[in-house]
């Protein structure tokens, strides 16, 4: 995903097609500040405050927010026994938080003496975003995790026609599909639900959060007394980068035969 996944530059699977190298370990650190206020809850107090924030993108993990210890509040923290090691940024020991009856063990981390390769961690702690019950960028819910700036999602309508079939049997037939591009992701074609057999799909329990496009709801497919479970999913209240997607369906299973063909 963006500089440290899904061919990145700073990824594992970094692309060969550029004309340059980069002098740097196979697992590389690269951060930079966070533009905006970040602010996150537990049992209903905020115990992080930060404009100072700074986003580490590491090789093959998800952006994560380290911010000044004094952003951080001292009181509901407890020293804990934890302590990991890290070859690239050094060992790192950890703090439990408390407010009222909340406790979220092991929730904050910090590098009290990094690695030369990455001193400038030295003085910044991070939190899990799991501990924490709400998250804030700026007045506005975190979903999941904060957004990778390196991270796009873009829709565009598409002259494809795309066919959906479990054997013989057709799901669904469209012209008119919408194409979502995301960084470090395949294209994936979102159909609308009038061009889907409604019919087949019965609601899955399974819910993802996706903090770009939203929560996703997921659909099973019922011929008789056979299904298939997850087939399909679709956002019925997207966050803005899947405001294009409302609704549409995208199939994405072993099962299935997913075909395109350009008109």
């Amino acid at each position: 995903m963006s500089l440290t996944m899904g061919g990145g530059p700073f990824a594992k699977d970094a692309p060969d097609t550029v004309n340059y190298t980069l002098e740097s370990p196979h697992h590389a650190l690269h951060a930079h500040p966070f533009p905006r206020r970040v602010r996150a809850e537990l049992g209903g107090q905020e115990v992080l405050d930060s404009e100072r924030g700074v986003l580490l993108h590491e090789t093959s993990l998800l952006p994560q927010l380290y911010v000044p210890a004094e952003d951080v509040r001292t009181d509901v923290l407890t020293p804990s026994d934890r302590s990991t090691h890290c070859p690239y940024k050094g060992d790192a020991s950890y703090w439990h938080m408390r407010v009222g009856e909340r406790v979220a063990e092991n929730a904050v981390w910090a590098y009290p003496d990094p690695g030369p390769g990455a001193a400038w961690l030295r003085g910044l702690v991070a939190m899990y975003w799991d501990a924490a019950d709400t998250w804030y960028d700026e007045d506005e819910p975190v979903r999941g995790h904060l957004r990778d700036p390196y991270h796009r999602v873009d829709t565009r309508p598409a002259s494809v026609l795309v066919r959906v079939a479990f054997g013989d049997v057709e799901i669904a037939r469209s012209a008119r599909p919408k194409v979502l591009s995301e960084t470090g992701l395949p294209n994936r074609y979102y159909l609308p639900p009038n061009d889907v057999r409604r019919d087949l799909l019965v609601p899955s329990r399974t819910r993802t959060l996706c903090p770009y496009k939203g929560r996703a709801t997921y659909w099973t497919l019922r011929l008789g007394d056979h299904e298939v479970p997850d087939v399909a999913w679709s956002y019925s209240t997207p966050l803005k980068d899947g405001l294009d997607v409302r609704d549409h369906l995208c199939f994405l299973h072993d099962e299935l035969t997913v075909s395109a063909e350009r008109s």
